[in-house]
């Protein structure tokens, strides 16, 4: 669902059907959860995120306009989620130096061999750390458009900037990420 499909599953959900919040999240979670996940970091994080994003825009649906694409609207509360998080991150990180424990190793594929397995995870992490050091204003439109897709003109009312504002800080987050990824 899209557009007027959005605006339907909208109406439903509001009229408490759950095939209307249904309808939402498979429509929407893998795009929030990718964006989230680019941002943090890290799955399970990036999970406990997504299921934020989500009950919050449900208990907030009365106030989407379904006139407008419910992406933009659920992507704007991922942004906002997503910045909860960081500072929340960064209080934990003042009280404390313990990290939290990593989770395990996604699942092998068993087409690469160990060593080539070992190597595209080391480089996937090696990126996605990267990507999680960029200061939030050069990741968000990042993430939006090379990750999400979205257009410039689609992640500029995300984030409540110009058009040409995103133009120059993905342009300026590719800057460095390639001088990040040289080392």
């Amino acid at each position: 669902m899209s557009g007027d499909g959005d605006g339907e599953a909208a109406r439903a959900a509001l009229a408490g059907r759950q095939s209307g919040y249904r309808a939402l999240m498979a429509d929407h979670r893998e795009a929030v959860f990718r964006f989230v996940r680019g941002y943090v970091g890290d799955e399970s994080e990036a999970l406990d995120i997504t299921q934020d994003c989500f009950i919050a825009a449900f208990a907030a649906l009365r106030r989407y306009d379904p006139a407008r694409p419910f992406r933009t609207w659920i992507m704007r509360i991922a942004v906002n989620k997503c910045h909860d998080w960081r500072r929340r991150r960064a209080v934990r990180r003042f009280f404390t130096l313990a990290r939290p424990i990593e989770e395990a190793a996604g699942i092998v594929d068993p087409g690469l061999d160990p060593e080539a397995r070992l190597a595209s995870d080391a480089e996937v992490a090696r990126i996605e750390a990267a990507i999680a050091a960029l200061p939030a204003n050069l990741k968000e439109p990042l993430l939006l458009c090379a990750v999400e897709g979205m257009t410039q003109d689609e992640a500029a009312v995300v984030l409540g900037i110009s058009r040409k504002a995103v133009e120059t800080r993905i342009y300026r987050a590719r800057q460095k990420l390639s001088k990040l990824l040289e080392g």
